[in-house]
This record gives structure tokens, C-alpha cells and sequence, in this order.
């Protein structure tokens, strides 16, 4: 079977972030032929050259269309255009794939996905990472009344033309279902991660943490973007509230549009440490030190149905979480006891419950337990592969 792939922000585990399509392709690629149409805007931020830019066999379809998290607005509709139009004529021109799939955001993406399968009479599958255009309408990115009507209107035309749809959430799913779409034609696959064969050793905790000068400390992590609607302001308050706890450090590894805030927080405050972007197996090995690990997003009802991908990395490498979401990720840590909730905003909560959370060691354990266990038992990317798979010959089957 010929699978061809339209994803705008492809990366490797050279880069700073997850790599979800990474792993599946390098899964499928085993049995199937696989074409990645992908814009270049990962490659040149790669930080090592340890891994190939795609899992090898993977036939890579590259469009020059640069990005960035730091762009305004009218900068980004450029690039979501731009990829979208080169995407479109690629995708006509590679040789005809058995089935097509679309991975938004952004939603012009999976436009182009659609485009290509229309044309050329093949079914497509629609992956849903984010809820577009609700996420960006809400953020205050598009205030034209007609630009909403249309944006809605292009999604749930894209529900309807999908042959399946795969959404990162349930709350996701809910929403999509809300929508009038069939419950039979959706399957929930979460972001999930990959689940380490064997913990870090001791001995290596203990170099890094001498490495990075964090010998006795308890290490609340934030590893993700800086974006505006990850509340850096309210991480960075709860850690001004902290700084007479000295066992407490906040460390922030990521980039994005709120990285000139933190590295103004880094010269005020001892309790903050600052790293730079860490390619992906760095940024596990520092989950695996951290005492615990914080998800934080601003207050918008549409990011109470997001799957964040630093979420299902702390749970696999054992460490509990706190989620500001008052969603699915809320009801999971809370259900299992592999983390806790506070409000999102609320600098006070946050800074009160890490510091008689941290004080109790036995309760830590457990929940360290927990978290492991939740990301073997059901946010295993590989485990995941064989329902993607089948999703795929299915979709195909009913076309031939």
C-alpha cells in the first residue's frame, strides 16, 4: 500500500519536540511505501546529526516554506499558504498513493490533503492535532466575523470529505462528533510518546545533574514552546513565590515567542534555570531527573480538548505531572494519580501545591509509579501503530 503523508511541521529526533509521525512512519515504512510531503522549516533547527531527517525508506517530498512560533500573524497565513499551494501541485504530481493522509494544523494542510484526493479519486484520512480554527479564533488571530464563517465552514466540509477521522483527544472527539459526524467513521489515537526499554541509570541522573549544576534539587520541568498560550507569565510567578524553598529549581528548556520573558526571569531569580532547545533524547533524560513536570496552558475552552506532547513524555519517563487544563488531562492525572490539577492563572495554587507536594516523598513515589504505568499500558506510539494500519487498509479497501 502507498501512503502519502501531508505534514507541514515534519521533524526528527534531532529537534527539540515530539516525533509522533517520525515513529509511525519508521513503523510502516517496514510494510508499506511511504511519501512525506513536508515543508524544510525543521531541518535547519536540527541540533545533532544522529538520526536520518527521515526514517530511511521514506521517500521525502521537501517545500520550501520557513517558520517560526515568534511570527505574527499575517507572517504565518503566508507560510500556511504558501506550503498548502506547493503541497496541492506536489501531491498531483507524485505517483498515486493508495491512500492520502492529512494532518492538521493547519487546517490548510489538510485542505491540500483533501485537494489531492479529490482530484485523483483516492480516500483520505484526517488527523486532527489540534481544533482548527477554533484554537487560533479563540487566541484573537482572526477577528474577521466572515473569515470565522468560512474557516468553520472549510473544517466541516473536511469532516465530511474525510474517509476517517483521527483526533488526539477524546475531548477532541467529542467535539468532532458534536459536529454531526459519525461515531463509526472517528478513532481517538492520543499524541502518546515512546516508552523507554529500561530507566535512566542512576549514575547517569546524577552526571547530568552535575552537569547542569542541579545537585540536591527538586526539579520542576517545563520542556515545550514558549508560546502565548502556555502561560509562561504564570510558571514564572509561581516560581517568584518559591524562591525561599532552595531545594526548588524551575527549569525551562523550548523556544518560542515568550523566550525574552523567561530570560529576563533567569537574571532576577536563583530558582530559575534556563536551557537552551535540547534535541529529543536530551530533553527525556531530563524528565527522567525532574521531580515533577508542569503542562501549563492559558485559560480557553478549546485547550481543554489539546493532546501536548510533553505530557505523555513525563508520564513514560515516570514523572507526575501538573495540568492547568480542566479537560481530559485534568480527569487522567486525577483518575490515576500520576499528577495533579490546578486552575490555570493560578500562580498561588501552583506555587502552594509543589511545595507540600514535594515535601511528601512517598506520595511522589507513587505517583511516579503510576505514571509509568499509564504510558506503557496505553500511550505506547508503537502500540499504537497496528490501529493506524488497519484505519489505512480499510479506508483503501473500501475504494478499490
Amino acid at each position: 500500500m502507498h501512503i502519502a503523508l501531508f505534514h507541514q511541521y515534519h521533524h526528527n529526533p534531532d529537534c527539540p519536540a515530539t516525533c509522533r509521525h517520525y515513529t509511525f512512519m519508521a513503523e510502516l515504512v517496514k510494510r508499506h511505501k511511504i511519501t512525506l510531503i513536508t515543508s524544510n522549516a525543521w531541518e535547519s533547527k536540527r541540533l545533532t546529526q544522529l538520526y536520518d531527517w527521515v526514517p530511511p525508506g521514506v521517500e521525502l517530498i521537501s517545500i520550501k516554506a520557513p517558520y517560526s512560533n515568534s511570527m505574527g500573524v499575517v507572517q504565518r497565513l503566508r507560510a500556511f499558504g504558501s506550503f498548502a499551494t506547493h503541497a496541492l501541485v506536489k501531491g498531483l504530481k507524485m505517483p498515486k498513493p493508495d491512500v492520502i493522509w492529512g494532518v492538521s494544523t493547519p487546517l490548510t494542510t489538510a485542505w491540500a490533503a483533501a485537494q489531492v484526493a479529490k482530484i485523483r479519486r483516492v480516500p483520505w484520512v484526517f488527523e486532527v492535532q489540534d481544533l482548527w480554527p477554533s484554537f487560533p479564533i479563540q487566541m484573537g488571530a482572526v477577528p474577521s466575523a466572515f473569515a470565522q464563517r468560512q474557516l468553520y465552514s472549510l473544517e466541516q466540509s473536511l469532516y465530511r470529505q474525510a474517509a476517517h477521522i483521527i483526533p488526539l483527544s477524546t475531548d477532541m472527539e467529542q467535539y468532532i462528533l458534536e459536529k454531526g459526524i459519525a461515531p463509526q467513521k472517528i478513532t481517538t489515537l492520543e499524541n502518546g510518546t515512546e516508552i523507554p526499554t529500561a530507566s535512566m541509570p542512576l549514575r547517569q541522573q546524577e552526571a547530568l545533574r552535575e552537569k547542569l549544576g542541579l545537585q540536591g534539587k527538586q526539579v520542576v520541568l517545563y520542556a515545550g514552546t514558549y508560546g502565548r498560550a502556555n502561560d509562561m507569565p504564570m510558571l514564572l510567578k509561581a516560581a517568584a513565590l518559591l524562591q525561599d524553598q532552595e531545594q526548588i529549581c524551575f527549569v525551562f528548556t523550548g523556544q518560542g515567542f515568550e523566550a525574552p520573558l523567561l530570560e529576563e526571569a533567569a537574571k532576577r531569580q536563583k530558582n530559575i534555570r534556563l536551557l537552551p532547545p535540547l534535541p529529543r533524547p536530551d530533553v527525556l533524560a531530563l524528565f527522567s531527573l525532574a521531580s515533577v513536570s508542569v503542562v501549563s496552558f492559558i485559560d480557553l475552552p478549546v485547550l481543554k480538548a489539546n493532546s501536548p506532547g510533553k505530557l505523555f513524555d513525563s508520564l513514560a519517563m515516570g514523572t507526575p505531572v501538573v495540568v492547568t487544563n480542566a479537560g481530559w488531562t485534568k480527569n487522567l492525572v486525577e483518575t490515576h494519580g500520576c499528577g495533579w490539577y490546578v486552575p490555570a492563572g493560578d500562580a498561588s495554587a501552583l506555587a502552594h501545591s509543589l511545595k507540600k507536594t514535594l515535601g511528601n516523598e512517598p506520595e511522589l513515589a507513587g505517583m511516579r509509579e503510576r505514571a509509568a504505568q499509564e504510558a506503557r499500558s496505553k500511550f505506547d506510539r508503537l502500540q499504537m501503530v497496528p490501529v493506524l494500519e488497519e484505519i489505512f487498509e480499510k479506508v483503501a479497501q473500501k475504494n478499490a
